[in-house]
């Protein structure tokens, strides 16, 4: 079913570009501040009691949020975005478990040149918000807390943009700051020393798509790509794809695929996938 699932999502992005890039290639930005902004909560219950078929209580509870704030004025652009998602999980008599946790704040500055490609700026901040562990541990260990690790990335480049697909590749310089988890900042080759702080210089691509899929069903997704020069054959990879379904005005079902690969974090790529049905309210 994983490998379905991500083949799937794998063929949409790559093997129908066309699809992508014809979604209103020559719609120009709306001039002066546009926000947007999208809040969901999505809850999943089982209660029993006297069940002989088997099983345990469960409670799940996640909630994401979605804002962002775009400024044109010709030949500027300046889009900001801050993407935050929390969730937690109960079985049986044990505690809440985090199984969802994160926060992305960025900022992308472009100049609308009329050329194919647009030179840019960009910084971007990623961290978790809430303590995080590992559940397989007896008793859990803690491996990561706010801004431990915190991920900060500042690239210039050339980007093609638009409303509804973007794609953007530069120079590209990545900071990571730890304090008490700092196998994510660590040198391997200092050895008997554990740094805490991380500078990478590299290459960074990242690729947004937005599409229709029908009258009120909707595919994002945003691939970011990022390699340090020192080790060009290994690349940290972030890819977030949902499909959402709109039932209603409030009522809505997303599909969500996230990808990643990170060395620091983890040797084997991590994949999780999230099927949720919820109240999701647009504010802007």
């Amino acid at each position: 079913m994983r490998k379905f699932l991500f083949l799937f999502l794998l063929s949409v992005l790559l093997c129908n570009p066309e699809i992508i890039l014809s979604q209103k290639k020559d719609t120009l930005y709306k001039p002066g501040w546009t926000p947007r902004g999208v809040l969901g909560i999505n809850l999943s219950q089982v209660a029993l009691s006297n069940w002989s078929q088997g099983g345990e209580n469960i409670l799940s509870l996640s909630g994401i949020s979605n804002f962002g704030l775009d400024h044109y004025k010709k030949p500027w652009l300046f889009k900001n975005s801050l993407v935050s998602s929390l969730g937690t999980t109960k079985t049986g008599g044990g505690s809440f478990q985090t199984n969802d946790n994160v926060l992305s704040f960025e900022n992308v500055l472009i100049y609308k040149a009329g050329w194919a490609v647009d030179p840019f700026i960009a910084n971007e901040i990623r961290t978790g918000i809430l303590n995080g562990y590992d559940y397989k541990q007896d008793p859990a260990l803690q491996i990561s807390s706010f801004f431990d690790p915190g991920y900060v990335t500042q690239s210039i480049g050339f980007t093609f943009d638009r409303p509804n697909f973007s794609t953007r590749l530069g120079l590209a310089f990545k900071e990571t700051f730890t304090d008490r988890f700092r196998q994510y900042s660590d040198d391997v080759k200092t050895a008997g020393k554990r740094e805490a702080f991380k500078f990478q210089t590299g290459v960074e691509s990242v690729t947004e798509a937005k599409y229709n899929l029908a009258e009120n069903l909707f595919y994002t997704s945003k691939l970011r790509l990022f390699s340090a020069f020192e080790t060009l054959d290994i690349w940290d990879v972030g890819w977030d794809n949902t499909i959402s379904a709109k039932v209603n005005d409030l009522i809505g079902v997303n599909l969500n695929v996230l990808l990643i690969y990170e060395k620091a974090q983890s040797l084997k790529t991590q994949l999780k996938e999230g099927l949720n049905i919820g109240i999701s309210y647009t504010v802007f």
